[in-house]
């Protein structure tokens, strides 16, 4: 298959590229923008394969995304690019609105114009894969409630309802124009090459350099905790594999309270890289007002893709956590450089009193 990805540079699609070039024979034209959370470097260890290409092109370029369509004739199209940090959403909603909105039905218009020129065979194996969020859910109030794919959109921020927006888009442009489309909604996602601006990467950086690890509130927010390595098999499943115009919820079995995930980085960094002072990391965390509009807990119930699909995560919070600490240890130039000045871990997303 020849698949488009946008968003390929940044840490989810990045993880689908390097998942395709090395497992698979498809080739993948990557498609980003190169925001701040977008970083090639991410993709340096396929980058030499023939069969990766990349082009530097906005989403909402309506031309350069005709000119990428027509030269590379893709098969499908893996939506990832996004706006994605819900502190950034509440400083500045508007490249929210932009990006994830406006963008999303450009790239809808020209992939159904692409499509609708395809010989019938094609025509039939074509996919538009939208890869979302569990944000557009909202809040789960109920402990032993889970999203599904029926529960109803109640967005929260305006990260969250620019997705849930995307989401209305790509099922109308389907319902609408008959294009073959399906959508993903996934948990909190970690791993390797994570932009340090999210929870998981803050924390593990902080702590390295003796610095406070803020938690929001009394960080009792539960999160459902996915791999990134995990969701990058699970979208190449859907995308080859999924029924044309379903939703299939992603989520890593992993619900922790966010206090939780933050003394479980500050123990295995104990054991691999204690602190000169000998004190304890967990010394370091400091509990911060709380984010505007703060949901409390997401679940997903991913009982349909493991059902239909045959997808289940491979790595425990346990075994992923441990490697991603590993990685960052590992990595911290990689670290320095994506950071290159734009964003030293402050916080995002405070409004005045």
């Amino acid at each position: 298959m020849k698949i488009l990805i946008t968003g390929g540079a940044g840490f989810i699609g990045s993880a689908v590229v390097r998942h395709i070039i090395e497992n698979t024979q498809d080739e993948v034209l990557n498609i980003d923008k190169l925001t701040y959370a977008g970083n090639l470097e991410s993709l340096d260890t396929i980058s030499d394969d023939p069969r990766y290409h990349f082009k530097q092109i906005d989403i909402c370029h309506r031309q350069s995304l005709e000119q990428a369509f027509a030269g590379f004739k893709p098969d499908a199209i893996m939506h990832l690019a996004a706006e994605s940090h819900v502190d950034r959403s509440i400083d500045g909603p508007a490249e929210f609105i932009h990006t994830n909105i406006v963008g999303t039905y450009t790239l809808l218009e020209v992939a159904r114009q692409y499509w609708q020129q395809l010989d019938t065979n094609k025509k039939q194996r074509f996919r538009f894969h939208h890869i979302s969020t569990d944000e557009v859910y909202g809040d789960l109030e109920d402990t032993s409630d889970l999203f599904t794919e029926t529960t109803p959109y109640a967005p929260s921020s305006p990260y969250s309802a620019s997705k849930a927006s995307s989401d209305h888009l790509v099922r109308a442009w389907h319902r609408t124009y008959g294009l073959p489309v399906v959508i993903t909604n996934c948990s909190n996602n970690y791993g390797p090459y994570h932009f340090p601006e999210k929870l998981i990467p803050l924390v593990i950086l902080n702590a390295l350099e003796g610095k406070p690890l803020p938690v929001y509130g009394t960080g009792n927010q539960i999160r459902d905790w996915l791999y990134v390595e995990d969701h990058a098999r699970a979208l190449y499943k859907v995308v080859t594999e999924g029924v044309v115009g379903e939703t299939y919820n992603i989520g890593g079995h992993n619900e922790k309270q966010n206090i939780e995930v933050v003394k479980t980085i500050c123990q295995i960094l104990d054991e691999r890289q204690p602190q000169a002072n000998g004190q304890p990391y967990e010394s370091l965390i400091t509990f911060v007002k709380d984010r505007p509009g703060h949901d409390l807990r997401y679940a997903i119930d991913a009982t349909k893709i493991q059902q239909e699909l045959g997808w289940t995560p491979k790595e425990t919070f346990d075994t992923g956590i441990r490697k991603t600490v590993q990685w960052y240890l590992d990595n911290l130039s990689w670290c320095r450089r994506v950071q290159d000045g734009s964003y030293q871990r402050e916080r995002l997303g405070v409004q005045p009193e």
